[in-house]
């Protein structure tokens, strides 16, 4: 079975969808190859950034790592183990505070948007040691 264009792109959604780990384009890419095996990465780059442009998933630019995906497209922020590299996600109301700065600054100065980079070591990356 030969997919199209919109039953990838809905395949890489779901596969994408499934994990909360914030993949790469490759692992997204070895994650929809299984469901369909004819798949290229060039596909799944394309797709992926198609929908980060559509607002449909979320492109996370973490300094010093290849771009991460996240289907959870509401406003959350990251930690990103220095050991492993792997991007988690992180709840703190004590960021209730940016949000504030955020809504203070949107409309001046061109300010759209922002990230905020958190760094540590993971639990299993603390356990192995």
């Amino acid at each position: 079975m030969k997919a199209n264009r919109t039953q990838q792109r809905e395949v890489i959604f779901q596969e994408l969808s499934k994990v909360r780990t914030h993949p790469t384009a490759d692992e997204v890419y070895e994650m929809a190859k299984r469901r369909i095996p004819n798949i290229s990465l060039a596909t799944v780059y394309r797709n992926l950034e198609w929908m980060a442009s559509h607002n449909r998933i979320r492109r996370i630019n973490i300094s010093g790592t290849k771009k991460r995906y996240d289907a959870d497209t509401r406003r959350h922020y990251h930690i990103r183990c220095r050991e492993c590299g792997r991007v988690y996600d992180i709840t703190a109301s004590e960021l209730d505070e940016a949000e504030k700065i955020l809504q203070k600054l949107e409309g001046r100065n061109g300010i759209e948007d922002f990230e905020i980079e958190f760094k540590g070591v993971c639990s299993e990356c603390k356990g192995n040691k």
